[in-house]
């Protein structure tokens, strides 16, 4: 029988020292009970496995508890206002404080779903020519029908995830898009703890939302906003709507998280916003009514006009360099839809969301019928003016299927009958198009695969978008995040390189009052490897601000855009 409770008793009855304790990320992100686990596990040597498939700021309310032994993920850092590195999993990977397995979003959903099903080990189209090929969890073998790479199961004792309703059994509904799904939740062995805006007496009228059955549900905690800073999407493009008030994420929070992880006072903001509130009712008092109410209205997919009128779009700022290589980017997008005729292109995120979706609109204004993916399982869905993130809640309404990564990455991206174009960037490209985001071997930690790994494994080919500079454009990726072989095309605010002959040649300098023969050698010196350049080489067109406004309409803040 489903144990209704309170937050504190949750984690109390149903968590022990050791567990390896699954957090469905789903699109909420967050949940009230990790807050909670870090309140309660607070300086206490727990040893526990945490396996989450996006960290973000918050998840350092557990590596400074001191609780965590290893932590099983696809990406550890911040994600708003930027995607950015974060200090404390850094110094912690770094010094061996908390052991760290690195995985795709896909592999490790993977993962999840073999330990659900009971078996042995799955197969995957990830992970093949990267460094992540070698955790012990990943093995390559020959098979009457070819090669064939396989991923053991991953079975956590204890599952948490924030839902929009229960009812009085312990069912839980929730509303796509789901990212990793919930394979975790039926693949841990003891069960679900779960937090939800709302327990009803009968769910029978939304049982096409609900995911998770009661017998897998050990507890339930009625915690309204339990997501928060994470939002609740609590429809479906149809119109149809759990009994839950939806809400967006509160992005100033997330803010605040990260710059709390980079100053002086950490552990004082942890106390004021973990440590000391007693409940979950003391933490939404402590933010206040009038935050949670403009949460809500960030729900309304109108709420975008609300950001517009705060932030005027700019449109006497020089052009960046980050938006002259989008601008580029955007044009060699463009060029390959109508060459190459994708379904879909799948951005990642940051700057080459933006190119590509300023790269579909120019491809559909000239009657391509191609569509943008998000690998939290959206497709076909379109941006809102205002917000330059891919995971934008207001974009929900304009999708034409949400469903999770299983279905956008594992299947209408590289499964059979797919076309697709992958548009991505990295923190480091090699002279062969492997790329890194994960780590500098002898360096710093970065921030890890995400979804990149499996976007490039799988998508026809990949468009990169950086810029070129000593330390970004090297010799060859110490760690290899994304293999480079469908890699195609990377843009960059110098010029733009092609791969001819399996290696990257410069085929395009950026314009300027330099000659050529100086632009070509400025490109040449800013990359780590003797750049070949093509014969026939061309010099890209000037971007003028009136070609900047489309991307300055969405990064208003010039988070991405460098402004």
């Amino acid at each position: 029988m489903t144990d209704h409770c309170q937050l504190g008793e949750a984690v109390d009855r149903h968590v022990e020292a050791g567990d390896a304790i699954h957090v469905i990320m789903g699109h909420s992100r967050w949940t009230a009970l990790v807050r909670e686990l870090a309140r309660q596990h607070w300086q206490r040597d727990s040893g526990f496995t945490l396996i989450h498939a996006s960290l973000s700021s918050l998840g350092v309310l557990l590596f400074r508890a001191g609780c965590l032994e290893r932590v099983v993920t696809a990406y550890s850092g911040d994600s708003f206002p930027t995607y950015t590195p974060n200090p404390i999993y850094q110094q912690a990977y770094r010094s061996g404080a908390v052991d760290v397995e690195h995985w795709s979003f896909l592999a490790l959903m993977q993962r999840l779903q073999a330990g659900a099903d009971g078996l042995p080990a799955t197969v995957t189209g990830s992970l093949r020519g990267s460094s992540m090929a070698n955790n012990d969890a990943y093995t390559e073998v020959e098979s009457p029908f070819g090669p064939v790479s396989l991923v053991a199961p991953l079975v956590p004792d204890v599952t948490f995830v924030h839902a929009a309703i229960a009812d009085r059994s312990g069912n839980l509904a929730m509303a796509p898009p789901l990212l990793e799904g919930v394979a975790g939740a039926y693949a841990a062995r003891r069960g679900v703890v779960a937090t939800v805006e709302r327990v009803v007496d009968d769910l029978r009228a939304w049982s096409g939302f609900v995911r998770i059955p009661a017998h897998r549900v050990l507890a339930v905690v009625e915690a309204p906003f339990g997501a928060h800073p994470g939002g609740l999407h609590a429809g479906d493009p149809a119109g149809l709507h759990l009994p839950a008030t939806p809400y967006g994420e509160d992005i100033p929070f997330w803010i605040e998280a990260r710059e709390a992880s980079r100053g002086d006072d950490l552990d004082g903001w942890i106390r004021r916003w973990c440590l000391e509130p007693d409940s979950h009712q003391d933490y939404l008092d402590l933010l206040g009514s009038d935050r949670l109410e403009r949460l809500v209205q960030r729900a309304d997919p109108r709420s975008w006009e609300q950001d517009a009128a705060e932030a005027p779009l700019d449109d006497e700022s020089p052009v960046t360099r980050a938006e002259r290589a989008a601008v580029w980017a955007a044009d060699a997008l463009a060029g390959r839809i109508a060459a190459a005729r994708p379904d879909a292109v799948l951005a990642g995120a940051g700057l080459a969301n933006l190119a590509a979706w300023l790269g579909v609109d120019r491809a559909r204004a000239t009657g391509s019928e191609v569509v943008l993916a998000a690998e939290l399982g959206m497709w076909d869905y379109a941006p809102t003016p205002a917000d330059p993130f891919i995971f934008n809640f207001r974009s929900f309404p304009t999708t034409a299927m949400l469903s999770d990564a299983a279905n956008v990455l594992g299947t209408l991206l590289g499964g059979s009958g797919a076309r697709s174009i992958a548009c991505v960037g990295a923190a480091q490209f090699d002279r062969r198009g492997n790329l890194n985001s994960t780590e500098i071997p002898d360096g710093p930690f970065l921030v890890g695969s995400g979804g990149a790994n499996d976007v490039v494994s799988r998508a026809e080919e990949t468009l990169v978008v950086s810029s070129l500079a000593p330390g970004r454009a090297v010799e060859q990726c110490g760690y290899v995040t994304s293999p480079g072989e469908r890699v195609r095309t990377v843009v960059t605010d110098l010029g733009v390189l092609e791969k001819l002959d399996g290696e990257l040649v410069l085929t395009a300098v950026a314009p300027g009052t330099a000659s050529e023969e100086a632009r070509v050698r400025d490109a040449r010196e800013r990359c780590g490897w003797d750049l070949a350049v093509a014969r026939e080489l061309r010099t890209l067109p000037d971007v003028t601000i009136g070609d900047a406004l489309p991307l300055r309409d969405h990064d208003r803040h010039g988070w991405f855009l460098g402004r």
